[in-house]
């Protein structure tokens, strides 16, 4: 026992570390830090390839640790949806390898190109891509201009190996969204859902239709900054499956070949002219007209399809159109949204296109009237809808805002040339009844409701009961 008590009694305490250890350790830790927050910012870097930084800006989140299942935020956005055109007959001829390989070098090309135009990819699906920019249309109409700017850069290389090029269609429609994240507790993703998104679908979808690389529908057009800066043509009205209310859509052929784009600039009077009389079913004018074109752009596809459909009208009685122009429109009560002001207006509206539609058919379309009364209910309508977000703090209010003033730029541009008297008149009635229907379609059952729902959600809120974990 004297023996254990003195042997500790000689053991001595640790030696203090000199200044040479204090500086070795602090520079251990320093090290061990700085290689913790290089491993941090490349899982981090690593995980925006994953999950855009953009994205979690949008959802209000600083990190990806910071995301949970279920955030979610309503933007107003314009949605692109491209896909590489016969891709399954290409893939076949391809080892899986090969396949892989072919998608990533094309994404590659791509995906820089919808950065730039400060587009957000929400994901690749295959070769499809869907990508979101939340900033305004232009961005989106440039961003895919530049895309198939690049295709053809990309098509040179593929050329140059002995590769056959590909062709790429483009959609982009505008519209409301909701992005979040959906899944499970061990899987999640972000996505973007909404009727915007089904309808961009569509639109890529169309793009074989009509052989056009990139379609645009109505809303982007009339969100467009300037549109006379690109070259848009009308296309079609369209009625797409699964949705009552038609959509019209525009080519945008600023990425056509030197000489079948200058032909077609050359001719897009006749052709607008041309469409409008196929529509009114003034199928011998519309030949006369379509022909002219076809001379001066024999490869101007949608034109031969016109001229096609006219043929087949004279031969089969067969129009193909959405009927509107035949019957009109039809208020239902769901068309309904609650506010007796707006409900009236829209009411009204709808009447008004079937007098006008009604007067298209008789060959007499009143324009005074019609002009008179779109001021009338502009100068309404528009106040009280003003009235109605500035009370209930409607988050979209000035994209709302920016769709009036839009609306009633049209109608006055329209306006104006029907003064001017230098337009066929029946080819402007046509046009007046798009912009109408263009506008109810859009705004009045989409628009008005969205704004209308918020405001019935914001006087009476809905409180929800929170469910316990499973």
């Amino acid at each position: 026992m004297n023996d254990e008590k003195q042997a500790t009694g000689n053991q001595q305490a640790p030696a203090a570390p000199t200044p040479e250890g204090l500086q070795e350790i602090l520079h251990k830790v320093i090290l061990a830090h700085q290689q913790a927050l290089k491993l941090l910012q490349e899982t981090e870097t690593a995980y925006s390839r994953l999950v855009p930084h953009q994205l979690l800006t949008l959802l209000d989140v600083k990190s990806i640790v910071d995301v949970k299942l279920g955030d979610q935020v309503e933007r107003k956005m314009t949605i692109m949806f491209s896909d590489i055109r016969d891709f399954t007959p290409l893939s076949e001829s391809m080892t899986p390898a090969e396949n892989f390989e072919f998608i990533n070098s094309y994404l590659s090309q791509m995906e820089p190109v919808i950065g730039k135009h400060r587009g957000i990819i929400d994901k690749f699906i295959g070769d499809a891509i869907l990508a979101l920019f939340a900033h305004d249309a232009d961005d989106a109409v440039s961003g895919a201009i530049a895309m198939l700017e690049r295709l053809n850069y990309y098509n040179a290389g593929r050329i140059r190996a002995g590769y056959t090029p590909i062709q790429i269609g483009i959609g982009l429609n505008t519209g409301m969204v909701m992005i979040g994240t959906v899944g499970g507790i061990n899987r999640m993703d972000s996505t973007v859902i909404g009727d915007a998104v089904n309808l961009t679908a569509r639109l890529q979808e169309a793009t074989k239709t009509y052989h056009s690389p990139l379609i645009i529908s109505q809303n982007v057009l009339y969100e467009l900054a300037s549109p006379d800066k690109y070259h848009i043509r009308f296309l079609d009205r369209i009625r797409v499956k699964g949705k009552s209310q038609p959509l019209s859509i525009y080519e945008v052929f600023d990425n056509d070949p030197t000489e079948l784009r200058s032909s077609k600039l050359a001719c897009q009077p006749l052709f607008d002219e041309a469409i409008a009389f196929y529509h009114l079913k003034e199928v011998p004018r519309a030949i006369e007209l379509l022909k002219k074109c076809v001379e001066i752009a024999p490869n101007d596809i949608p034109a031969l399809m016109y001229l096609e459909r006219c043929y087949e009208y004279q031969a089969t009685g067969q129009h193909w159109s959405t009927g509107e122009l035949d019957i009109g429109l039809i208020w239902k009560d769901e068309l309904l949204i609650g506010q007796t002001q707006i409900d009236t207006a829209h009411r009204e509206f709808v009447s008004q296109i079937n007098i006008f539609t009604t007067q298209i058919k008789q060959d007499s379309a009143d324009f005074g009237s019609i002009f008179a009364f779109l001021n009338e209910y502009t100068q309404n309508l528009f106040p009280v809808e003003d009235e109605l977000m500035e009370q209930c703090k409607y988050p979209f209010a000035e994209s709302h805002k920016q769709e009036h003033q839009n609306f009633i730029k049209h109608f006055q541009e329209l306006e104006q040339k029907i003064s001017a008297g230098n337009d066929d008149p029946r080819y402007l009635s046509f046009r007046i009844e798009l912009l109408l229907l263009d506008w109810f379609s859009s705004h009045a059952t989409k628009g008005d409701r969205h704004m209308m729902r918020y405001l019935q959600n914001a006087a009476n809120p809905v409180r929800k009961e929170k469910r316990p974990a499973q």
